[in-house]
């Protein structure tokens, strides 16, 4: 008994003297760690220094990329207008539970037409994101101007039911849709009661003027400009749409094919919801219920940093016989990028948008605008270059007979037709080609094809058949008779390149250009008498070089071509170059001609799907990008991907026949800057999984330990050992992944693991993962984003521990100015006691089931927390003890968690500040859910209180590391499409961390029911239910 009791006694001092011990000298894997008091938040290796100069290189390049290199030049004129909006009070609560936050108004164009009662075609302007509904004026001021001056005076265009435009624009109160989806949804209901009242106003008695003898408009034109025309596409799926009152959507910069940004659930759920509905009407129902809704989308390209233009695509939504996406670089005498506001009011444009949507109305149908399928067309034929497939050559019947002497057919045809400017033609001419199997026919000319009667162009063939128009250029017995058709009519316009070109949206008087392809028989240029006929040039060609390099070849070597003897156009395909995340550089050299050129050399480069064309003249080189393949984008709507890659159309002058070498090679540095707008979420994500594997560190060594080191040194620690291995893994996993998903049962088992039940027969959500790409080349984008986010949480470690410095300064001299007590300031944010901080929880809890989103007390728990880590701060300076540190190392790294999460929750919060500026006080049904910010606050607060948590022995101890790794794991697969669900891991180990508090308390009834989780989870019973008291000393937790 003696034995036992000695040895007893014994045992026990040995175990008092290891937990000194502890707080003296700790030891981790093995290795001896300094003291406490040489402890410090400070601490930095060289290791750590160089990742993160490392990282702030690289982040600084990209950006500096970003906003120097690969830039478009700007060429946008200046529109002007005299806006009148009349607004529709009595648009009230009757017909929408929206009236007193959003209104409805009517624009007219002061001095052309201030009567505000309705008389042509119904259009609704939808503004984007914090728009304003007078984003509207440029373009219904053009409408109302190119009707009053234009369309009223041309007699077939009233026949042919030309109004002018009732342009109609909501006030959303600047609303933010990007970031809120329930906002956008609210937008839709609106909007669709909007409809019912507008269109009621056409046979309101006093509300119209119309002709009796038109038909009440049922439907109208939607023209939505950024989330705008996501708003447009959802109002087709609410509840309250009324059938057939839209049939024509055109969006300006808007993001059809994925969400901006993913940190609202209900953003991300109506994106699938809408986009999932339009896909099922044309690949599944039978009954398509939008198979008269043309859909027009068009994009802003490389000057919109809002957002990338690629999601402006709509090839993942409905058919080409449905509608289509084109950027404003390819539009005919457009010709220029234009940034996301820019689109609004770009004088260019706005003429070309104007003039498209006059191509389609139609006032004799109840419908006001033409068939879709010929609204469609009409659309192409406006907007497109017209050298695309899709576009239609409406080539009239043979109605002309041309007759010529048989032996000048026969003497003058030939392959090319060359006719300089500067010569005199005193009669009329014809100049034949033969049209030659399997070449295209192309000529151009600088003289206006389509209102210019100086050269008539004609597609012909032997016949002997009557025709009601005869052009007889015969001087003998001995004639050939041709029939033909005109084809002026195909023509399309290409910038001018001169010597004194610089851009092609210089205001200078376009080229015309024909390309068609199979033509037979004969092509008969007409040239009449004219004092200043201009130039032409004709031939059958059909010069084409595919390139076969891949990836690896262009970046090493580039691409070299010499073109020698050359046709006036020549094409260039290059298969992989498709990717928008690598910028280009063109290079042109060439010899000076012998004569003098008719033309400068000038370039197209193009891809198909979306339609996207650029064009550069007087050509000496250029920066090449496109907008192709893009991260984290839908496949089509057909299933698989475009593999057309890049084209180039060069045309020059077929009779300067000196060698033209070209020379195509990546821009890595201009390259770089392109990762910016497709990869901004990673910024986010990646941190995260960063914060997580140190923290998985940290807790791994106290629980081995009982010394929670500092965040600085489980990075440095992480930095040597596990982040290496983690980014290589998801190095291997992101190939693996661009490969996998290629495979059907890929696709299965990702829809088990994700629960989506896809009954379409194309998988949309095939890039979703990762980097949301199928090409594996880009698996160094993983390990370079990995760098990146190491940089940024070592810096923004240092920022919080300066700012957190500077407050624990600042408030440790004002206490020493209110108290001479010295020991009066060691805590100097003092503990509130434990029922008022019960009240306080109580009373935030109450509000967010009512009043405030959840979000609202996310921010709320991000400042305790700080407030928490700067009395930690304060209390480990002043006792210098291993459990004040510890303390304050745990609260430190839990608030750079939560700091991480943070801009995830702001934008809701900025949504619901917003609608209580515009006195909108209905609560988000979505932003009030308790288990969403439960545990987070039950972490907080009882962090708040200074306690530290209590370790774990045993195999329950592998808890929490495997869970922070799981959750890293997430947070890097599915953080950048799914980032809203980022808050609910932080949520889901607040929730861990709480019941180790829980299983920590040793005192009153609670202790009772913590002990059976206390033996499962095998805490040590001597650090159980402790906390940090003034003086730095161990004590029993009240």
């Amino acid at each position: 008994m003696a034995e036992n009791g000695t040895a007893s006694k014994t045992a026990h001092k040995k175990e008092h003297a290891s937990r000194r011990d502890d707080n003296k000298t700790m030891e981790s894997n093995g290795k001896p760690q300094p003291s406490t008091k040489q402890q410090s938040p400070w601490s930095v290796s060289i290791l750590t220094l160089s990742t993160s100069f490392t990282a702030i290189t690289l982040l600084g390049t990209i950006l500096w990329s970003f906003l120097h290199l690969q830039q478009e030049p700007k060429g946008c004129q200046m529109s002007y207008m005299a806006p009148m909006f009349a607004h529709f009070s009595d648009f009230d609560t009757e017909h929408t539970r929206f009236a007193s936050k959003y209104s409805l108004h009517l624009y007219r164009e002061g001095g052309i037409d201030e009567d505000t009662r309705v008389k042509g075609i119904p259009v609704v302007f939808i503004p984007g994101n914090a728009g304003s509904y007078r984003q509207v004026r440029p373009i219904a001021a053009e409408a109302a101007t190119y009707y009053h001056n234009v369309l009223r005076e041309d007699q077939s265009a009233v026949d042919g039911g030309k109004l002018p435009l009732d342009v109609f624009s909501v006030d959303f109160n600047e609303d933010i849709t990007a970031f809120h989806g329930q906002t956008l949804l609210d937008q839709a209901e609106y909007l669709n009661d909007a409809l019912g009242f507008i269109l009621a106003l056409y046979h309101t008695p006093g509300r119209f003027v119309r002709d009796a003898d038109l038909p009440d408009p049922k439907s109208v034109i939607i023209i939505g400009h950024s989330m705008g025309g996501i708003v447009a596409r959802t109002m087709l799926t609410m509840p309250n749409y009324q059938e057939n009152t839209i049939n024509t959507i055109i969006t300006l910069s808007a993001p059809h094919a994925r969400a901006p940004v993913s940190f609202d659930a209900t953003m991300v759920t109506t994106y699938q919801r809408i986009n999932d509905y339009w896909r099922r009407a044309h690949l599944v129902d039978t009954n398509n219920s939008l198979d008269d809704v043309s859909l027009v989308s068009v994009a802003g390209g490389g000057l919109d940093t809002m957002i990338p233009s690629e999601y402006t695509s709509v090839t993942s939504l409905v058919p080409e016989s449905h509608g289509f996406t084109v950027f404003t670089s390819s539009i005919p005498d457009v010709w220029t990028s234009m940034d996301h506001l820019a689109i609004m009011w770009c004088d260019q444009f706005r003429k070309a948008l104007v003039r498209s949507i006059f191509d389609v109305v139609d006032a004799r149908r109840r419908t006001q605008t033409i068939p879709r399928s010929r609204r469609v067309a009409s659309f192409q034929k406006r907007l497109l270059t017209g050298m695309e497939p899709i576009v239609q050559k409406n080539l009239q019947p043979r109605d002309i007979t041309l007759i010529i002497d048989e032996d000048h057919l026969l003497a003058n045809t030939s392959e090319r037709l060359v006719l300089r400017q500067g010569r005199h033609q005193d009669a009329v001419a014809a100049h034949i080609l033969a049209a030659q199997p399997g070449n295209k026919f192309t000529m151009m000319t600088n003289n206006d094809l389509r209102n210019d009667d100086t050269f008539t162009v004609l597609q012909c063939s032997k016949s002997t058949t009557l025709t009601p128009h005869t052009i007889d250029l015969s001087t003998d017995n001995r004639t050939a008779r041709l029939t033909c058709t005109k084809i002026n009519a195909e023509t399309s316009h290409l910038p001018a390149s001169t010597a004194a070109s610089v851009n092609a949206f210089d205001d200078v008087m376009p080229f015309s250009y024909i390309q068609l392809d199979d033509l037979t028989g004969f092509v008969a240029v007409i040239e009449r008498q004219s004092e200043t006929p201009g130039w032409v040039i004709a031939e059958f060609s059909n010069s084409v070089i595919n390139v076969s390099k891949g990836h690896h070849e262009l970046m090493v070597s580039g691409l070299q071509i010499a073109l020698i003897e050359r046709p006036m156009m020549t094409e260039i395909k290059i298969p992989e170059v498709h990717s928008t995340l690598f910028a280009y550089k063109l290079d042109i050299q060439r010899h000076p001609c012998k004569a003098e050129e008719i033309f400068t050399p000038l370039l197209r480069q193009y891809i198909a799907e979306p339609y996207e064309s650029k064009y550069f003249v007087n050509l000496q080189g250029g920066n090449i990008n496109v907008h192709g393949l893009s991260p984290y984008m839908p496949p089509r709507l057909s299933g698989g991907l475009s593999t057309d890659g890049l084209s180039l159309q060069l045309w020059t002058d077929p009779a300067c026949d000196t060698t033209i070498d070209i020379s195509l090679k990546v821009d890595k540095l201009g390259s770089a800057g392109k990762i910016v707008m497709r990869y901004r979420t990673i910024v986010a994500v990646l941190p995260l999984l960063v914060v997580f594997i140190v923290i998985r560190k940290q807790f791994k060594v106290y629980d081995t330990t009982g010394l929670f080191i500092s965040f600085s040194d489980s990075m440095d620690q992480c930095i040597k050992t596990s982040l290496p291995f983690v980014f290589l893994a998801l190095t291997f996993l992101a190939v693996s992944l661009s490969k996998a998903t290629q495979s059907t049962w890929t696709h299965e088992w990702l829809d088990g693991v994700m629960g989506r039940a896809n009954s379409l027969p194309v998988d949309f959500t095939t890039n979703d993962l990762m980097l949301g790409t199928q090409d594996p080349f880009l698996w160094f984008l993983v390990p370079l984003f990995g760098i990146i986010a190491v940089g940024i949480c070592i810096a923004a470690n240092y920022l919080i521990i300066i700012l957190m410095s500077i407050i624990s300064a600042a408030s440790g001299y004002i206490s020493s100015l209110l108290t001479s007590n010295a020991a009066a300031h060691t805590t100097t944010i003092p503990t509130n006691p434990p029922h008022q901080r019960l009240i306080t929880t109580a009373i935030l809890l109450l509000l967010v089931t009512t009043l405030v989103p959840y979000q609202f007390a996310y921010v709320v728990l991000t400042m305790v927390q700080f407030a928490s880590c700067v009395r930690g701060l304060n209390m480990a300076r002043s006792v210098q003890t291993a459990n004040a540190y510890n303390f304050y190392n745990l609260s430190h790294s839990f608030l750079l968690l939560m700091l991480w999460v943070l801009p995830i929750n702001i934008p809701v919060l900025v949504v619901w500040i917003h609608n209580l500026a515009v006195h909108w006080m209905t609560p988000f049904s979505t932003h009030h859910n308790l288990l969403a910010i439960l545990p987070l606050m039950l972490c907080v607060e009882t962090m708040s209180t200074g306690n530290m948590i209590p370790r774990i022995s045993g195999p329950a101890r592998h808890i929490t590391n495997t869970l922070t790794f799981l959750f890293a794991l997430y947070a890097a697969v599915y953080g950048s499409t799914y980032a809203y669900r980022l808050h609910h891991l932080l949520n889901a180990l607040s929730l861990w961390l709480s019941l180790l508090y829980f299983a920590g308390t040793t005192n009153g009834t609670i202790a009772a029911l913590a002990k059976p989780l206390r033996s499962l989870l095998g805490m040590p019973l001597l650090l159980e239910g402790t906390r940090q008291d003034e003086k730095g000393s161990l004590k029993k937790r009240p």
